[in-house]
């Protein structure tokens, strides 16, 4: 795995928590870098690639007292 690939999993693996906030995220998180760190050797990437795109592709919910200042 490149360094490109290795960065991507861990900016996914942080951003994941604040997408999914509580234990979803945290598994997320765990997961990826896990994967970073063992999963690659085992191949069948692709769905944890996807993983890492959806991650870094979806926007972060804003809370609904951040959403009405940025409206106004």
């Amino acid at each position: 795995m490149d360094h490109h690939e290795k960065m991507r999993l861990r900016a996914a693996a942080f951003r994941a928590t604040r997408l999914y906030p509580g234990p979803v995220g945290e598994l997320v998180s765990r997961e990826l870098l896990t994967w970073e760190e063992f999963g690659y050797r085992l191949g069948g990437e692709q769905l944890v690639m996807r993983l890492v795109d959806h991650v870094l592709k979806t926007p972060i919910p804003q809370p609904a007292a951040e959403a009405e200042v940025d409206a106004a």
